[in-house]
């Protein structure tokens, strides 16, 4: 036996995710290398660790056996990596982040420079959409919580990150006339919603009815990265945040429709459970973004405020 703790991590996550795809995707590696791997571990048991039917790839009993092993491996090389660090003074454990989807846009600034500063700290960060993010506070299964709009019916502590900007975006080339006060000349828009659960879905909902506006509502879809693609292929309008859409904007290939009451502003904030007692780490980075908060706003962000 001649195998590597990167094999092992490699097919203990394929085991964990069932998918070389997603395996390759969660760990920063191209399919390819993953495959190689995969094949070069399995070159050194006599008896198959997973069964290709179709296009799915299936555990077996035995390879359900190394994956366990494989874990437990890899926690005891992580304890002793951690360990070393404390010995050396150095901030060691695990940072749980719990984003909603746009969130993605906006965290990975706010936690880059605690990250690279901190070598010992590992981040576990799950990008999803308000519901499920909200469920993950309640439930005490993360550290912080990035938000765009703050839980109603939990009792919350925030620290406030950057504005959320929604205007009404189409496509450049779309030739409807949208008048900025004229109600008749969004009626019957095709218009593309974010799915129920979605921060995004509620502020533009409640934009519509706070104006009593009727629109067509042509597509639904799960994230305002899905959204953004159908903007680009001129499939309709939407009142989607400006975060995610420089590029976009920069390039003209969209472009933002003055309308009255946009945009509609929310805030992105660091929220926690109030009364939550923080792990070191948490408290380290809680202490790291109020300090560092002004300059990555400064820097990573001015352009926001031209808009």
């Amino acid at each position: 036996m001649n195998y590597t703790l990167h094999q092992l991590q490699i097919f203990q996550k394929i085991a964990e995710t069932r998918s070389v795809t997603k395996a390759a995707d969660e760990l920063h590696l191209t399919q390819p290398a993953v495959s190689i791997q995969l094949k070069n571990f399995q070159a050194q048991f006599d008896i198959p660790l997973t069964e290709v039917i179709g296009r799915n790839i299936y555990i077996t009993d035995f390879g359900k056996e190394i994956a366990l092993a494989a874990e437990k491996i890899l926690e005891q090389v992580y304890s002793i990596n951690y360990k070393t660090l404390a010995y050396q003074g150095e901030l060691i454990g695990k940072l749980k982040i719990s984003v909603v989807s746009t969130g993605k846009y906006v965290m990975p600034y706010f936690i880059s420079g605690f990250i690279n500063q901190n070598p010992g700290v590992e981040l576990e960060m799950d990008v999803t959409n308000k519901t499920k993010v909200v469920e993950t506070l309640d439930n005490n299964e993360v550290d912080f919580a990035l938000v765009s709009i703050l839980p109603e019916k939990l009792r919350v502590e925030h620290v406030p990150l950057l504005k959320n900007k929604l205007y009404l975006v189409g496509n450049s080339a779309a030739k409807h006339v949208i008048k900025k006060t004229s109600k008749k000349s969004l009626q019957n828009l095709p218009f593309i919603f974010r799915e129920k659960g979605s921060g995004t879905r509620q502020v533009m909902e409640k934009f519509l009815t706070d104006n009593d506006l009727s629109v067509l509502r042509k597509l639904e879809l799960t994230s305002n990265e899905a959204v953004k693609q159908a903007l680009l292929a001129n499939l309709g309008y939407s009142i989607m945040p400006l975060i995610g859409i420089k590029n976009e904007l920069q390039n003209k290939d969209l472009k933002i429709i003055p309308y009255k009451g946009l945009p509609v502003q929310t805030q992105w904030s660091l929220t926690w459970l109030k009364g939550k007692k923080h792990s070191n780490v948490a408290s380290a980075f809680l202490e790291y973004i109020k300090e560092h908060k002004k300059d990555i706003l400064t820097n990573v962000f001015k352009w926001y405020e031209d808009y």
